[in-house]
C-alpha cells in the first residue's frame, strides 16, 4: 500500500463529505459518546478493501479501536461479520460511508476478477485491467483487481508505451510510431517497454517485420482470426487480446493461445457488493 497516496485520497475524501462538519451528528449525539459497530455482508463476493479501511478509520480517530475478523481476498457469505469498530461514535459515523463505498467498489471488483480468473483456470493466460478506471479511484480499482487474482497493466500514460490505433494513424503508420517511440526513449534515456496495438493481420506483419517492442495488442479479433495471430507471432512477443471480452466467452479467447486478455470491464461497469456498518 502507497501509505502517502491513501491518506491524500482520504484526506480529500472526507473533505468533500464532511465540509464544516457532520451537523447530523454533531446536533443529536453527545460529543463524548463511545459506540461500537460491525461491518456486515449483505451479498455474497470476494472481500476488498479491509486495510483501506483501517487507514481511514486511523486517520478520521486513531483511538478509535478496530479488530479484523476476515482478510482481504476472502470469500464471504451473506451475514459474515468483517470487522467491529469501537471508539467515538462521532468519529465512527464519518468514517462510516467511506469505508463502505471503498469496500463496496473495491469488493465488486475483486469479485468480477476472481470469477475471471476462475474461468481461465487450466489455462496459460492471464487477466489484465485497463486505464478504464473512475477518476481518482484507480489506485483503489486496481489494488482490488490484484486482490482478486489480475493482474495490473500499466498504471497511467507515464510506466509504458502503450501505441494504440489513433497513435499510428496521427504517426503516419505502424513504422513511424515504432521508430518515433523508440528514438523518444533514447534520447529521453527511459527504459519503458513498448506495446503496440494490431487491427488486422496486415498490420500484425508489418509489427513483426519492424521489431522492436515488447508486447503485441491483438484487438477485436475473432477467434480465428486470433489462432493465426498467435500463431504468426510464434511466441517472439507477448501477445493480448482485448477487446468486445466478457465473462462469457473469456475462456474461448484464452483459449487463443495469448498471454494476456485485458478487460475494462473488470472496473469501468461492476457491481458494487452489499454491505453495512450497523451500531450494536
Amino acid at each position: 500500500m502507497d501509505t502517502q497516496l491513501i491518506h491524500q485520497f482520504i484526506k480529500n475524501a472526507l473533505a468533500e463529505d464532511v465540509g464544516d462538519g457532520d451537523h447530523t451528528s454533531l446536533s443529536t449525539i453527545p460529543a463524548a459518546t463511545q459506540g461500537k459497530a460491525k461491518l456486515i455482508i449483505k451479498e455474497n463476493g470476494v472481500l476488498a478493501g479491509v486495510e483501506l479501511a483501517l487507514e481511514i478509520f486511523k486517520v478520521v480517530d486513531p483511538a478509535l479501536h478496530v479488530e479484523i475478523l476476515i482478510q482481504d481476498g476472502a470469500t464471504v457469505k451473506v451475514g459474515d461479520i468483517v470487522l467491529t469498530v469501537s471508539g467515538s461514535t462521532h468519529a465512527i459515523l464519518i468514517a462510516e460511508r467511506l469505508v463502505l463505498n471503498c469496500m463496496q467498489r473495491m469488493s465488486g471488483i475483486a469479485t468480477q476478477t476472481q470469477l475471471i480468473v476462475n474461468k481461465l483456470k487450466g489455462s496459460n493466460t492471464q487477466i489484465l485491467d485497463t486505464r478504464k478506471t473512475t477518476p481518482g479511484l484507480r489506485y483503489l480499482e486496481k489494488w482490488a483487481v490484484r486482490i482478486g487474482g489480475g493482474v495490473n497493466h500499466r498504471i497511467g500514460l507515464y510506466d509504458m508505451i502503450l501505441i494504440k490505433d489513433n497513435h499510428v494513424d496521427y504517426a503516419g503508420g505502424i513504422a513511424n510510431a515504432i521508430k518515433a517511440a523508440q528514438q523518444y526513449l533514447k534520447d529521453q534515456n527511459k527504459s519503458l517497454q513498448i506495446e503496440i496495438e494490431v487491427r488486422n493481420l496486415e498490420e500484425l506483419a508489418q509489427v513483426l517485420e519492424i521489431g522492436g517492442v515488447d508486447r503485441i495488442m491483438l484487438d477485436n479479433f475473432g477467434f480465428d482470426q486470433l489462432r493465426e495471430a498467435v500463431k504468426m507471432v510464434d511466441k517472439k512477443f507477448i501477445t493480448e487480446a482485448s477487446g468486445g471480452i466478457t465473462a462469457e466467452n473469456v475462456a474461448e479467447y484464452a483459449a487463443c493461445g495469448v498471454d494476456y486478455i485485458s478487460m475494462g470491464a473488470l472496473t469501468h461497469s461492476v457491481k458494487s457488493l452489499d454491505m453495512s456498518l450497523k451500531a450494536y
